[in-house]
């Protein structure tokens, strides 16, 4: 079957050519943005009377048709039309007649395909950060519960100091705020049109550029035709705030791991969100965690995929740059899943109170605020925290925890030590003593909430 733009050429595209070529088995996910970008392009065809207002009319007309159809799923895309456009362009033909032809009067595949990505991230980028607003929300269920239950802080995995649970799930909540202001930021950079650009240098139509980004609300317009057809950076943009999204979700997986395993039971996977052994009965797998874990290096390899591309292109278009499609829309699957799963794990999940609680009154957690105690008297921090490193390892050597030790066993370390010691021990004290900003407080914690809250409602 002869190609679209076959004039030039004497020879069929060899098969293999044309499997090697074809981005259509991917590219067909771009069909609503390419027939979305297109009837703007016509609209402006017709106001400009470039084309005849009629024939317009009809093309738009044509194209809703075929939009229809590819909703409903009755279209079969052909790998010989190589890609969206072109596919889309055959049927429009096959549908009108020889008329679709006129459609790609002004404009080039070139400036094409980078609409067609600049509308697609711009859904998607919107669509994120909604998910990313489910998943917030989610946090701060959890974390309004549980402002006074009480977990081991880690520092190197090592218990460090109590904090509030509360406190510890809306570090994840400040995290993915910046994902999404992130990706809201992008937005700028995401809502300009290349559309008119042409193949690299423009057209000789007398296009109205500033009309079709009106009818497709893009903010602004490339500036440079041939910035405008080679520029990825919006792409690389997405694929590098989704990698710094992912590497949140994953360090959050791996707590998820670690806390509900055995050695720590400090929370309970819903059973939807886990799995089972085949061989071992007892067994209820994290396997939602692990895989939001694992997928992130695939979301990586994309980002570094697409700069390794780019790196070495000269302007403006190479067909090198069809490589910028499967990662993005592997990243966009990705991610969808990712936030579609992670806010109802989180909203479903166990917290188990009593076990973080008596994990903080089986450590040393509490050792800094002896510290802190003996400062209070009059001692310097430096000569405390060694009196209170000996105190330590002298509770280790005897098997003791701190509350555990006797008035006396604390004074032959110093006789700055009274009984007004014990209650600045306890977890509760430990955890409300961190009063400053920010801090694990309760009070600080609820007042962390409250500005959350605030957030989201804006």
């Amino acid at each position: 079957m002869s190609k679209l733009w076959g004039g030039r050429f004497t020879k069929e595209t060899n098969q293999l050519v044309e499997e090697f070529t074809a981005s259509i088995s991917f590219d067909q996910q771009l069909a609503k943005e390419d027939i979305e970008g297109s009837m703007a392009h016509v609209t402006m065809l017709g106001e400009c009377g470039i084309i005849p207002t009629e024939d317009a009319e009809t093309i738009k007309k044509g194209l809703q048709t075929i939009l229809a159809k590819v909703e409903k799923g009755e279209v079969q895309f052909q790998v010989e039309h190589e890609d969206i456009h072109m596919n889309i362009e055959k049927l429009l033909i096959d549908e009108i007649g020889p008329v679709g032809g006129k459609l790609h009067t002004g404009r080039s595949r070139n400036d094409q395909v980078a609409t067609d990505m600049h509308l697609y991230l711009r859904h998607k980028t919107e669509e994120f950060i909604q998910l990313l607003t489910n998943v917030q929300k989610a946090f701060l269920q959890q974390a309004s519960e549980n402002v006074d239950t009480i977990l081991p802080g880690y520092t190197h995995l090592q218990r460090a100091q109590p904090v509030s649970f509360g406190h510890h799930l809306m570090a994840y909540f400040w995290m993915f705020e910046r994902d999404k202001e992130r990706l809201q930021d992008s937005l700028k950079r995401v809502n300009m049109l290349p559309l008119g650009a042409g193949a690299l240098a423009g057209t000789t139509f007398p296009i109205n550029r500033e009309r079709v980004a009106e009818l497709l609300h893009f903010e602004t317009v490339y500036p440079n035709s041939m910035d405008a057809v080679s520029d990825r950076d919006f792409i690389l943009e997405f694929l590098s705030i989704a990698s710094i999204l992912m590497t949140h979700i994953s360090r959050l997986s791996e707590e998820l791991v670690i806390w509900s395993s055995q050695e720590f039971q400090f929370i309970e996977l819903d059973d939807s969100f886990c799995t089972g052994s085949s061989i071992m009965p007892q067994k209820k797998n994290p396997d939602v965690p692990e895989l939001l874990r694992a997928k992130t290096g695939r979301v990586y390899g994309n980002l570094i995929g697409l700069l390794t591309v780019l790196k070495g292109l000269p302007l403006a278009y190479n067909k090198d740059m069809q490589e910028d499609k499967e990662g993005m829309l592997d990243t966009v699957a990705t991610l969808d899943g990712s936030l579609r799963l992670l806010a109802p794990m989180i909203e479903t999940m166990q917290v188990n109170k009593d076990k973080m609680k008596r994990a903080v009154k089986e450590d040393y957690s509490n050792a800094t605020d002896i510290a802190d105690y003996l400062v209070t008297k009059g001692l310097p921090f430096r000569e405390a925290h060694e009196v209170i490193g000996k105190i330590v390892l002298y509770s280790i050597q005897h098997k003791k925890f701190l509350l555990e030790l006797k008035i006396e066993e604390y004074q032959q370390f110093s006789p700055l030590f009274e009984e007004d010691i014990y209650p600045i021990l306890e977890p509760e004290h430990v955890v409300a003593a961190r009063n400053s900003l920010g801090g694990t407080a309760p009070n600080q914690v609820r007042a962390q909430l409250k500005l959350a809250y605030e957030k989201l409602a804006k």
